[in-house]
């Protein structure tokens, strides 16, 4: 046990190459058993649907004497026009302002659903470039509305717990936010559950799929089912592209349905996006309590070890890690980063790696109490650091804002 302690003492894993080792594996047994899944459902239609389609090839070649290499050529033209955006009937032309305004919309937004693609140089070279901003704009765009719905959810929630509390009589009736909140201690500190805030999102985005699903059931003639599926693939920006909305060439109503189209696919996007970073948090916290349960056990120093490794929003679920790797100075002002990079386990300091980036990204930093308390909370901030010393994203925001994800809960 002795010896093992030590290879682990030597092993440079750490807590966060664990987490990321631990979930490359779960990633891959994910991806193994949906593959298993889908070819045992598809597979069998598939054969029965390539056997279908040679037989009606060769008794198309037979009743009409058309030999099968000259069918095969009009067969592949027929393909290379569908790939064009050709078809039998009337569509909407692809590339008029409605149709490439709709094509910039699934590029920046990621969905791609293939319908339309570039066919000249410049077009596909100008793609690059336009794809490359526009989508990280797009991004930045999804994290800001995440900051915010996040903060519209805490406000509600904190104006219910506001209301239980007086109900129960821990607060008085004449309670108000502001300084003597601080007073109070049932409020200090609150922050909104991330498993509530799953479960509000959750509920959301059902809602705006099904309300979705109708309208493209009644508007485009698809069966409920196959709509769904549509809002899931679009909302989620897979798009496979089997479907497409808003692809006739007339509909009744047109103005009105393509505004409501647009309004349902951005807000599908924004929440969707918003639910898969709040499932991220609480995977996380899944593997944080799968490595807590392979910890070594057998030597006092492992433990000492770890702790002083763990990272602020390593939280397991129903329990909560004290933080040992920061220090607070006299003057108010956290400790050096050479420090902080020692008990943090960093080989490089990212306040040393991002010195010369001048890019503020603070907008993304700015803590959840502010609007869920009522005022700013004292936390430790080195005015040396830039936007970035707190990290950027999503993840940056749900570990600011919730409080599974918090040391403060």
């Amino acid at each position: 046990a002795a010896g093992s302690c030590r290879r682990r003492r030597l092993a440079p894993l750490n807590e966060d190459n664990g987490r990321f080792l631990l979930l490359a594996a779960l990633i891959t047994a994910y991806l193994s058993a949906g593959a298993t899944v889908f070819s045992a459902l598809e597979s069998p239609s598939e054969a029965a649907a390539q056997l279908r389609w040679n037989r009606t090839l060769h008794n198309f070649s037979r009743i009409f004497n058309i030999s099968l290499p000259e069918l095969r050529a009009f067969l592949r033209s027929y393909e290379a026009a569908m790939a064009a955006g050709i078809r039998v009937d009337a569509l909407r032309p692809r590339w008029d302002f409605p149709g490439a305004f709709y094509f910039v919309g699934t590029v920046v937004s990621t969905i791609g659903f293939g319908m339309t693609t570039p066919a000249t140089v410049a077009g596909k070279v100008f793609l690059i470039v336009y794809g490359l901003f526009g989508c990280a704009g797009t991004i930045l765009f999804f994290n800001l509305f995440l900051e915010r719905i996040i903060s519209l959810l805490a406000y509600i929630m904190k104006a219910c717990h506001e209301r239980q509390l007086r109900r129960s009589g821990l607060l008085p009736p004449n309670f108000r936010r502001g300084p003597a909140m601080s007073g109070v201690g049932s409020l200090v500190g609150w922050k909104p559950s991330v498993y509530h805030v799953m479960l509000i999102l959750g509920i959301f985005a059902i809602t705006l799929s099904c309300c979705a699903s109708a309208m493209y059931t009644a508007v485009e003639g698809w069966n409920y089912i196959d709509s769904l599926y549509y809002c899931f693939v679009t909302f989620s920006t897979i798009g496979f592209g089997d479907l497409v909305s808003s692809q006739n060439a007339v509909y009744q109503n047109q103005g009105l349905y393509r505004f409501g189209n647009f309004i349902f696919i951005l807000m599908g996007v924004c929440c969707i996006y918003s639910l898969f970073n709040v499932i991220s948090i609480v995977i996380k916290q899944i593997l944080n309590w799968v490595l807590k349960k392979f910890e070594c056990r057998c030597c006092p120093k492992c433990h000492k070890s770890s702790a002083r490794l763990g990272r602020r929003n390593a939280i397991t679920p129903g329990a909560r890690l004290r933080r040992h790797n920061m220090s607070v100075d006299a003057d108010g002002q956290c400790d050096s980063d050479t420090e902080g990079r020692r008990l943090s386990g960093e080989m490089i300091s990212m306040r040393e790696l991002t010195a010369s980036n001048k890019v503020s990204l603070a907008i993304l930093q700015k803590q959840l109490s502010e609007t869920a308390n009522g005022y700013p909370r004292n936390v430790c901030v080195n005015t040396r650091q830039n936007g970035f010393s707190a990290g950027v994203g999503a993840l940056a925001i749900m570990n600011n804002r919730l409080a599974e994800t918090s040391d403060s809960r």
